[in-house]
């Protein structure tokens, strides 16, 4: 992980392709939901803990994605999230799938923060909104 961003190697499994071995246009999303797991769990924060110790869980509130090229089977990827937008009770990245360096698709997801117990929107811990503001990009 770099200071702004944080890049996932993902491999295209055949169970990730349609019939013609192309990626299928929603797995683009969980790579970049893996990504954005992986790169909270190498700042410190697994979903289960923010769960158990804070009562926190996280949801896609928005998603908007940029199909430009094609992955296909055995590809190796390089799924990139940059944190883009902090704010009390959501944040949001920005994320590329990049194959030897040429952007196949990018994204801006919308996560919104809520309490596990009433699933209502609640303010994030102030050391992780103070962690998320200080990657923030520009």
């Amino acid at each position: 992980m770099t200071e702004t961003y944080f890049d996932l190697p993902v491999r295209v499994y055949y169970e990730d392709t349609d019939c013609a071995r192309v990626v299928y246009y929603a797995n683009y999303l969980k790579f970049m939901e893996r990504a954005r797991t992986e790169w909270l769990r190498a700042l410190g924060w697994s979903q289960e803990e923010l769960y158990q110790r804070h009562r926190i869980v996280f949801v896609v509130a928005e998603a908007k994605v940029r199909y430009i090229r094609p992955a296909h089977l055995d590809d190796e990827l390089i799924v990139r999230a940059r944190i883009s937008d902090c704010r009390r009770a959501s944040f949001c990245f920005t994320q590329e799938i990049l194959r030897a360096g040429e952007k196949l698709a990018s994204g801006e997801i919308r996560c919104g923060v809520l309490n596990a117990d009433t699933f209502r929107p609640t303010a994030m811990p102030e050391e992780m909104s103070a962690k998320f503001k200080e990657l923030l990009i520009s």
